[in-house]
Parts: C-alpha cells; structure tokens; sequence
C-alpha cells in the first residue's frame, strides 16, 4: 500500500460488485479506483455508475494496474479460483467472493499460492464482520450461553424458474447449497467448528441444480447444527445458538445486519439492537484495510483454514445428495 486509502480494483461487474462498491462508499478505510471486465463496455457502464476513474477491459489489466492495492473477486462461482490466483500471480492481496470456491481443492490452491508469496487472502463472507455477529462472538467468548448445545440457521430465497439465471444454472455454480447454503454452514463453522459427522438430502431443481438441501452436522462433544436452504421460497432466514445456560436467537435476516435476543433458561429476554448504516458488506472492507495495514497476510475472524474446512464440508455434503 502506498497510500492511507486502500484502492480496491474490482474483477467483475455483477450485482455483488455494486453492492460492495456502494457500502464502500460509507466507509474511510478504501475506494474503488478500477474496475475490470471481460469487455469495455461493461467496465465502462460500472465505472460511469459509481465514478470510478480507471476501467479495464480484461482481468489480466486489472491485476497489473499499478494503482491498485488489493483486488475484489465479484465474479461468478467457477471463476474465483482463475481470477484470484490471476491476482495472486501478479502480486496483489485478494478478496474473493463466497464460496470462496467450487471445492475444497480450490481452495487449497488458493491458500498455498498467497501463502507461498506472503500474500493477503480472504474469504468475502461478509456475515463475520458485522456488528450484531462481533457482539455474538464477544458473548460466545465469554461462556455467556454455557456450553453449546445445538446451531440451527437457514436461507431460503424464491427465484423465478429461468435456466439461464446463475442459481439455476449449473455452468454458472448455481444451487441452493453454493448460493445461499454457504451462510448457514459458515455460520455453524463460526460456533461450532467443524463437523465430524455430516448427514444431508437434496431435491433438484428443473436444472438439475440442488433447489433445497438439509443438512444435519455432528460435534465432538455431542453439539449438533440444522441447517437448511433452498430456491424454491422465501424462508425466515433466523438462527439461533443454545446453549445450557442461555440461547441467542438471531431475526431475520441473520447474515445481514440485524438484531438478536439473549434468552435465559427462566425465559427471561434481553433484546440487543445495534444501529447500523448500509447493506454490511462494507465491514469487511475495514477489516481487509486493518490487516494490510498491520501486516497481515489473513484475517482472525476468517481464517484462511476455516475458508478450507468450510469447502470440505460443503465437498461431503454434495458427495451425499449428488445424483446419477
């Protein structure tokens, strides 16, 4: 870094992309200063929308571009590994969209790349960041909830059946457990760690891609996590933590800036609501900028480990609902 701002450079012009240009824009810690594409005019619809200087019509300028500090992968499932160690190769600290993969093996290759060149890498699971999860991990710390007893979470979204869409799509990662599973099973790796036993059942979509899958995950100690996500409606999107003192039970929607409730065994409640400004993905942001500036090649709250275990995971979950 050569300046106090961190200079995001952008591969890719989706929805996430502008969503994570917007929150970024809340915030002092970086800007976007380029953007690159697969072609001009793309990177110039997205550079003209959110006033950014420099635009690129390939990847490969984008990684090279002097002028960037660290590069955001926005780009579909299958491409975050070639685009990120596009990146790496160049020299440049990465963040990379969740999944932070397709599979496990991916992702070994990413961490082992950055790790070889002293490089920063991180997953965008931008859940972790946000100030009602910091205050939930403080309380976690601290044996507020006794010792763990179950995680249960869900992500269910309604999408117009379209098999050109990404989550229908199977050329595009799409699937209910890549898109929208990523957040219970992330969430359940945060308390719990990682599972020893794992049981899961999938339906498939007219595409072939899972539209829902269940999944039931077993703990050294006895903890169990329920989770489940899916294509086909609009769930409530809450989790919940028990514990054997006390329980939290998150509102919906749990992976985005929201609320949460601390109930005691008597049934008494403590509502904690925490004011906040933007969709949340700027969080990670700050904390991209805070690890570069202290030297950091990984994040503490998304270890690049977990990023692997959490791939491993989802790798034997699809081994036990895959079809034919």
């Amino acid at each position: 870094m050569t300046t106090d701002t961190v200079r995001w450079g952008v591969i890719g012009t989706g929805g996430i992309a502008a969503t994570f240009s917007e929150d970024l824009a809340r915030t002092d810690s970086g800007r976007v200063t380029a953007v690159g594409s697969r072609t001009k005019k793309d990177a110039d619809r997205f550079a003209e929308r959110f006033g950014i200087a420099t635009r690129h019509a390939s990847y490969e300028a984008l990684v090279h571009d002097a002028d960037v500090d660290v590069v955001y992968v926005a780009t579909p499932h299958p491409l975050h590994h070639a685009n990120a160690l596009l990146a790496l190769r160049a020299g440049k600290p990465v963040l990379v969209e969740k999944p932070f993969t397709m599979d496990a093996r991916e992702a070994r290759e990413l961490v082992e790349a950055a790790r070889a060149r002293g490089l920063f890498l991180m997953e965008a699971m931008w859940t972790r960041f946000l100030p009602h999860i910091a205050e939930i991990r403080r309380l976690l710390g601290e044996g507020a909830l006794g010792d763990i007893v179950s995680v249960t979470a869900d992500h269910g979204q309604w999408f117009a059946e379209d098999a050109a869409f990404r989550l229908f799509a199977p050329e595009l990662g799409g699937g209910a457990l890549l898109d929208l599973g990523i957040y219970p099973v992330s969430f359940a790796s945060m308390v719990l760690g990682t599972p020893e036993r794992i049981v899961a059942m999938a339906e498939p979509a007219f595409t072939g891609v899972d539209a829902q899958t269940s999944m039931l995950f077993g703990y050294p100690g006895g903890a169990h996590a329920i989770l489940t996500c899916t294509l086909q409606a609009r769930s409530p999107t809450r989790a919940s933590i028990v514990g054997t003192l006390a329980r939290i039970e998150i509102d919906g929607d749990f992976y985005a800036p929201s609320s949460f409730s601390v109930v005691g065994r008597d049934g008494g409640a403590r509502h904690v609501d925490i004011a906040h400004d933007g969709r949340g993905l700027r969080h990670q942001a700050d904390e991209v900028a805070r690890c570069l500036r202290a030297g950091l090649t990984e994040s503490p709250l998304m270890p690049l480990d977990e990023s692997v275990s959490i791939m491993e995971t989802m790798d034997a979950v699809r081994s036990q609902t895959a079809r034919g």
